[in-house]
């Protein structure tokens, strides 16, 4: 009894439940109470044995402790299941968001897509690559047709020409039966823009002239050019802005950096003296009001021929100098003009002189410089750089030929040579011995070393040799024989957006050995040609015609990248005395894409698909 008294109050003299060690309280009576300390020491736990229950409690504790890992995993599985749905749940959040941005933007592209292809557009004037327009009764066209800006908004440049017309046909031509007028033309289809009536035929049209002013529609004029008169016209109407009578004029108008200070370029044209004495006179003019600036000045030319220029030159230091002759080229220098039309000293930039150039004075008592030989009867003086001019390029294309920065071509008429005059010292460059050559070359880039070649075309014993000359060097590039046109207008270059040239131009059917035609067949057809410098053995057929073709021009479309080829031409019409006038345009891209090919070797490439493909993506440039 007192042992287990003693275990219950865990006396000292006894270590819990280890029987081993020695207890005098329970020493005495171990043998009474033997019964009892089984009871309480030997009493099985759940009905087992001590071993038993030892296992038993170390596997409970095992399952406890298998239990709170399960509970853990549990735990942690049940807070990747969360993170998993959080995770989840914001997938579907970016979705919505995505769709809630994308939806307006696909629903404002679709109606994009709607108006632009499946809505209509107005109704309005379709644009043509190629039309025809007859001029009426006409005594003759006065001036070659002129590129005009795009008036009418169809993205084409439009068409100014100067017409003669025939009021009574039942009476005899004189002056009293013809009426004379300038008319604007829709290049995107022939249609009349505007019309207004003159005095006089016109020698020349030049557009292009800045008015200063601020809105496109009248920021443009044209300048035209009669025997008594000049005018500057409104280019989008019509409308007259000035004018001024200056008699026998003789030249184009030439474009001149500004004399007076108004922001205005001012003009120069050559006329005939009113002395009588003198050979020829340069006029300068107020670009801005059309009134003379000082007086007509005077010169006596030591030659006589056919009138030269007059061109615009500056030189390398930027001196300015006019070329003009009569059969022969002289200069002088722009502020020697100024002077003494007006008595006053020009500005700076004007009065700059050119000392290689003033070397070359005869005497200090002449203000002409000789430019070619007197011996030898000049017949043309063109710029080899077209439109060299940067800072006056605001006229047209035959502006540009006034005009220039760059080495000349000059053809002398008595010694048959056309030549390349070097600019700073007037010395040729190459000489190239020619037959005959009524008009001037077509400048534009055949090979590629950077400098413009020619296009030139003789005619003799039925025969038209087209040839290109080398502009550096005056060798031949490019040669053909054609049964002759029988026609002297200008042949044509294009540029393109790869920089080089397209070259036009009009020739019977091509022989295919050199020979004679001595007969020519009736009608006489004539072809206009395109050649490429990729494809020197191919020719595109661009048109045919027994119409006689009397003057031509390029135009340009910008937005489409294309280019127009505008003709005037004269057709014999039954029962008329004179034949009928025929303005034309051709779209030059649509033209080589449906071009009869002609091979002028027998090669068989390239073949006829690549070719259409080469030419279909063919873009022009100005």
């Amino acid at each position: 009894m007192a042992a287990s008294l003693s275990r219950a109050l865990k006396l000292p003299g006894k270590k819990g439940s280890d029987l081993g060690e020695y207890d005098p309280l329970t020493q005495a009576d171990s043998e009474d109470e033997t019964e009892d300390d089984d009871l309480v020491l030997n009493y099985p736990r759940n009905g087992l044995n001590p071993a038993v229950a030892n296992l038993r409690g170390e596997e409970e504790l095992d399952e406890e402790e298998e239990l709170r890992e399960e509970a853990g995993h549990e735990a942690g599985s049940g807070r990747s299941q969360g993170g998993a749905a959080e995770e989840k749940a914001a997938q579907v959040r970016g979705v919505i968001r995505s769709a809630a941005f994308l939806l307006p933007l696909s629903c404002a592209a679709l109606l994009v897509l709607l108006c632009a292809f499946l809505i209509p557009c107005p109704q309005g004037a379709l644009l043509q690559t190629q039309w025809e327009r007859e001029l009426g009764d006409t005594a003759g066209v006065t001036s070659p047709p002129v590129a005009l800006w795009d008036v009418d908004g169809d993205g084409v440049e439009d068409v100014l020409i100067g017409v003669t017309n025939i009021s009574n046909n039942s009476q005899p031509m004189n002056a009293q039966s013809k009426e004379f007028s300038v008319w604007a033309l829709s290049g995107g289809g022939g249609q009349l823009l505007w019309r207004k009536s003159l005095r006089e035929p016109l020698i020349s049209v030049q557009c292009g002239l800045q008015t200063g002013s601020s809105d496109p529609l009248h920021s443009s004029a044209c300048v035209l050019i009669s025997s008594g008169h000049m005018i500057a016209i409104n280019a989008s109407t019509g409308l007259m802005l000035w004018t001024t009578a200056v008699r026998d004029v003789e030249s184009h108008a030439v474009l001149l950096p500004d004399l007076q200070g108004d922001a205005f370029p001012d003009l120069l044209i050559a006329t005939l003296p009113e002395d009588q004495v003198s050979d020829l006179a340069l006029v300068l003019i107020s670009g801005r009001s059309g009134a003379l600036i000082g007086r007509p000045v005077n010169f006596n030319l030591t030659a006589q021929g056919k009138l030269i220029g007059p061109l615009l030159h500056e030189t390398q230091t930027g001196a300015y100098y006019v070329l003009f002759g009569l059969g022969t080229v002289e200069a002088v220098s722009l502020s020697f003009i100024f002077s003494r039309a007006t008595g006053q000293t020009p500005a700076s930039r004007v009065s700059l002189k050119e000392p290689s150039w003033e070397r070359m004075r005869k005497s200090n008592s002449s203000s002409l410089i000789h430019i070619s030989s007197i011996s030898e009867q000049v017949e043309f003086l063109l710029s080899l750089v077209v439109g060299s001019c940067q800072r006056l390029r605001n006229l047209d294309g035959v502006s540009a030929l006034n005009c220039s920065r760059s080495d000349w071509i000059v053809l002398s008429d008595s010694s048959r040579r056309l030549s390349v005059l070097r600019a700073s010292d007037t010395q040729p460059v190459w000489s190239l011995d020619v037959a005959s050559i009524h008009t001037h070359p077509a400048v534009g880039h055949f090979n590629d070393d950077g400098v413009p070649d020619l296009l030139i075309h003789q005619s003799a014993n039925g025969v038209r040799k087209v040839q290109i000359v080398d502009g550096a060097q005056g060798r031949s590039l490019w040669e053909a024989e054609f049964v002759c046109p029988r026609l002297a207008v200008e042949d044509s270059s294009v540029l393109t957006a790869s920089g080089q040239s397209v070259f036009l131009f009009w020739a019977g059917d091509p022989l295919a050995q050199p020979q004679n035609v001595s007969k020519a067949v009736e009608p006489v057809l004539r072809k206009l040609f395109l050649l490429h410098p990729n494809f020197p053995t191919i020719l595109l057929e661009l048109s045919s015609t027994t119409d006689t073709i009397l003057s031509a021009a390029v135009s340009y479309q910008a937005q489409q990248k294309d280019a127009s080829y505008i003709s005037v031409s004269s057709r014999p019409s039954a029962g008329r005395a004179l034949g009928a006038q025929m303005l034309q345009t051709l779209g030059l891209r649509a033209a080589t894409t449906d071009a009869r090919i002609l091979r002028l070797t027998d090669a068989d490439k390239p073949s006829v698909f690549q070719l259409r493909k080469f030419f279909r993506r063919l873009a022009f440039r100005q």
